[in-house]
């Protein structure tokens, strides 16, 4: 009888502790969601307002497009700095101390008067966002089975889309029936919301390997450059998010203009392709954990030029249809590119993933920025031309420097760290 009483009085404990490795995977798939979601709810939350505070604020189309430059700009700046960090304190610290972070500034935008103080908070904003996506990366790299990668990173892609749209839509909606600044307050709280989600629900780190120092971490990062695999995917990346970001900034200008005069509220609901990602995201993944990493991305690339070309056409109905399309082989592209960098990188993965968020980051910068040139040029064709040739690079990097990849088996066992020995965090 003592010895079932001691068992029992065990047992007990473990079955209602929150410990890692307890998690169900369904309930670390919904963290990792949630985590996605609230990182992304605010970043593009400008892009459907662009056209309001050109009246606004009396100023150019370049010029309010800052207020989508300023945050990826500070994301392409500071994620190699955070993966560094990261590689030496953690996993979910991080991660949650950047989502409180971001949600702040978010906040406090709402209280911008002028297009600079707006421009301001915004890029405060960016600071802390490559804590969470670099970050998010490198946890799932290491506490995914290899196998199971390319699908835990569509979840939480999907979360970033569902969020991407969820505050595009918001922003619109209210946008349109109250005062700017109300926006940015309301995005400000779902966001601190889900920072607190987060904080409760993602499973401490199992398999992390704490990094030294950061000498080591740097030492690791120089590794990274001189990988030609790591280096594709950071173009990959790069390329993904310039073609994603550069159609739906300067599209709200052309859906804006004649003949279809779309206001904030339309605009936002255009947007609504984004949730076709959501859905098509997830069987991506499974696509990438059956066919290959390479063979996805080409067709990716492939299907997001055809989506641009449809944008085209002069029929909104079409333009909706392009738009659905090239947002979702944008997502596939990004699930592919982000769950790969855990494969190329062999140590330090959250560094390697820092260098991957900030090319990608760089290439949203640029992104948001140079089409607006070329449409004073050419318009909105000009764009399309121009995001066609970027895909056409994409599918050529990857046909050459991911060979190696597809042709492995998706379940072999996962790459070992192999960088500085290190005691476990949990």
């Amino acid at each position: 009888m003592n010895v079932k009483k001691t068992t029992t009085s065990k047992r007990g404990p473990h079955r209602t502790s929150h410990k890692p490795g307890q998690t169900s995977r369904a309930g670390l798939l919904f963290a990792l969601f949630v985590t996605g979601f609230s990182a992304f709810i605010t970043l593009y939350a400008t892009q459907p307002m662009l056209p309001r505070f050109r009246e606004i604020f009396h100023t150019s189309e370049v010029a309010v497009s800052l207020t989508v430059t300023a945050p990826v700009l500070a994301i392409a700046l500071l994620a190699p700095i955070e993966g560094l960090i990261a590689d030496t304190l953690g996993r979910k610290r991080v991660i949650v101390a950047a989502l409180l972070g971001a949600a702040i500034p978010t906040l406090l935008a709402g209280f911008s008067h002028s297009l600079g103080q707006l421009i301001f908070w915004r890029f405060c904003q960016g600071i802390f966002i490559p804590g969470i996506i670099a970050v998010t990366m490198a946890y799932i790299s290491e506490e995914t089975p290899r196998h199971l990668t390319g699908s835990t990173m569509a979840i939480y892609v999907t979360g970033t889309v569902v969020g991407g749209f969820s505050g595009r839509f918001l922003t619109g909606l209210i946008v349109s029936r109250w005062e700017w600044p109300l926006a940015f307050e309301v995005i400000g709280a779902l966001a601190l919301a889900g920072a607190l989600l987060t904080w409760w629900l993602l499973p401490a780190s199992e398999k992390f390997v704490r990094q030294n120092s950061i000498g080591a971490s740097l030492k690791s990062m120089r590794s990274h450059l001189r990988n030609p695999r790591l280096l594709a995917t950071y173009g990959v990346g790069f390329n993904c998010l310039f073609s994603l970001v550069g159609a739906f900034t300067y599209i709200n200008f052309h859906l804006a203009d004649a003949p279809f005069h779309l206001g904030p509220t339309a605009l936002a609901s255009v947007f609504g392709v984004y949730l076709i990602g959501a859905v098509i995201t997830p069987v991506a993944g499974r696509i990438l954990d059956r066919i290959g990493h390479r063979r996805a991305l080409m067709r990716a690339a492939g299907a997001l030029a055809f989506g641009g070309l449809l944008t085209l056409v002069p029929s909104l109905p079409v333009i909706v249809l392009g738009l659905a399309i090239l947002a979702s082989s944008a997502f596939t592209s990004q699930a592919s590119a982000s769950s790969f960098v855990g494969r190329a990188a062999k140590q330090a993965r959250s560094s390697a993933s820092g260098l991957y968020v900030a090319f990608y980051y760089l290439g949203g910068c640029t992104g948001s920025i140079l089409p607006g040139f070329i449409w004073k040029w050419t318009g909105w064709a000009g764009c399309i031309g121009l995001i066609i040739v970027v895909q056409a690079v994409t599918a050529w990097m990857a046909h050459k420097y991911w060979r190696e990849a597809a042709e492995a088996t998706p379940s072999a066992p996962p790459e070992p760290l192999s960088g500085p020995s290190a005691e476990p965090i949990g």
